[in-house]
This record gives structure tokens, sequence and C-alpha cells, in this order.
């Protein structure tokens, strides 16, 4: 079992560039987004981009040709999975949206096609029942931004046979990335699993008054030599994001996180981070 063409779903910030990372790498790659806006977007995006690429010798004219040859954009989702060994899903951080999804995925794609989720929360065995072969369902989570971060989880369910899970693994290693294989499933994953811990307590410190999240942020990046402070990575990751999965806590537990507030109010006002050059700080 071994993934050359995949189709991501959703023309996002992340679809787009796990996608064209995939392309470049010289994979078969389809972006799919209902939204025709959004296809067109993801068009000159990668034109842009690759582009930029040649002028900073990061890639040569000839490498460009190939990727293009290689990537495209699709509004219907039938023609997007014509032959291909894995479909990435990348839509919003809504549990009852993805499981519509990969019911509708189970019925256009062959039963031995993988089905990964880059959900950065969210376990695959969620929706195990919504797809048929189960086996071939698992967690690929790449980090933001997918096209320059190495580390991707890819988390094998109780439902993930071995031969997904190593196909998934080979797929990360040959796009460049420096992937992990996590056994067992856990909420957040390796990765989050351990950031939730700093971020948890970051939380706190500025819900209580101790200090403000510009302290955090110093406190990280000049005591431990950390790149960014949670902060100022979360305003890479993307503010909204994290706000989806404050809320989806917030209403599992009845309890409301610390900063539900602060997060609410930013995601309300539109500064959801780096990509729209507003978020905790101010990029424009």
């Amino acid at each position: 079992m071994t993934i050359d063409k995949i189709c991501v779903v959703g023309g996002g910030r992340m679809g787009r560039q796990i996608a064209l990372n995939a392309a470049i790498y010289g994979h078969g790659a389809v972006v799919y987004d209902l939204n025709p806006a959004v296809c067109e977007d993801v068009a000159k995006w990668a034109e842009e981009y690759l582009t930029e690429r040649i002028i900073k010798n990061k890639l040569t004219e000839e490498q460009v040709v190939k990727t293009k040859s290689l990537f495209r954009v699709e509004t219907d989702l039938t023609k997007a999975c014509q032959g291909v060994d894995c479909v990435i899903e990348c839509i919003v951080e809504i549990e009852s949206a993805k499981r519509e999804l990969f019911k509708q995925l189970s019925d256009i794609v062959d039963e031995n096609v993988i089905l990964a989720t880059n959900s950065s929360f969210m376990v695959s065995s969620k929706f195990a029942d919504c797809v048929k072969n189960p086996s071939r369902l698992c967690n690929m989570h790449f980090y933001n931004p997918a096209l320059v971060m190495k580390f991707v989880e890819v988390v094998q369910g109780p439902h993930t046979s071995d031969e997904t899970a190593q196909a998934a693994y080979d797929f990360c290693v040959s796009v460049g990335k420096k992937p992990i294989w996590q056994k067992k499933e856990i909420d957040g994953f390796a990765g989050n699993y351990l950031f939730a811990g700093l971020m948890e307590r970051a939380k706190y410190l500025v819900e209580h008054g101790y200090c403000t999240y510009q302290d955090v942020d110093t406190a990280m990046e000049e005591g431990f030599h950390y790149p960014m402070g949670p902060f100022r990575l979360n305003d890479f990751t993307g503010i909204n994001l994290s706000f989806d999965m404050m809320k989806a806590q917030y209403e599992k537990t009845g309890v409301k996180p610390d900063m539900y507030d602060i997060y609410e109010d930013l995601v309300k006002r539109g500064r959801i981070g780096r990509q729209v050059g507003h978020g905790f700080y101010d990029y424009v």
C-alpha cells in the first residue's frame, strides 16, 4: 500500500499548503473546495508562491513546471478523487461536518483508498462508523504552515491497519517531513497533548492577572529559547482554530476555559492571526 496521488478536501490555508507541498515533492495533488472563489484563490496563490520560489532560488524553473503539472484545483469532489490513493480531510474543526464528509467520501472512492483527517484534535475513531472499511482511516496531522513545518503526526486508531499507518508515515517522509507514528489515540495527539500543558498554564497566568500575554511570550522566548512564545505561536496557527477547540471543550464540560472570552472577542473582531495581519499582535 503506497500513496502517490492525493486529494485534499478544503482549500484553506492548511489544505492548499499540504497539497502544494506534495506536488513540489513529485506527487499528484488535487485541492477540492466547493466554493469556486476559493479555488480561484488557491490557483492564484500557488502561482504566486511558485514564482517567488524561483526568484529566491529555492526552486528551479524546471521544478516549478513539473510542480504545476502535478497540482490542480477542483470544485467537483468526484472528479477530484478520481485515481487518488489518499484523501486528506482539511475542513472546519466541526465534528458533524467531518462526519458528513467522510460518509460522502466513503461512497465516492474505492474501499482501499486511504482516508485521513488533518484535524488537530479529533481522533479518527470518531469517524470510523462513517466509512466502509475503517481500517484505511487514520489521522495525518500536518503542522501549520505545512509548507515549512517538518512535523506530522500519523495516529493509528484501534480501527486503523498497520498497512494504512505505514503508508501514511512513508508518504509524509516522501514529502520532506519528519513524522511520528503514534500507536494509540489520545485527544490532541502527542504534540498538542504536550503543548496543552504549557498553554493551560499560560492562559491561567493571563486570565487571573498574573501577567500579560506579552510577558508570557517573553518568558518562553527569552528564558527558554522558544522560537515563539505560546501566544505568538497561536497567531501563527490561527486563533479561530484554537477558539473552536475551546468552544468544543466548553460545550462538553460546561466549564469555561481560561481566556475563553478573550479568544471569543478576538474572533468576533476578525483578529484571527497572522493570516489576516492581526491577532494578539499586529503584523501590518
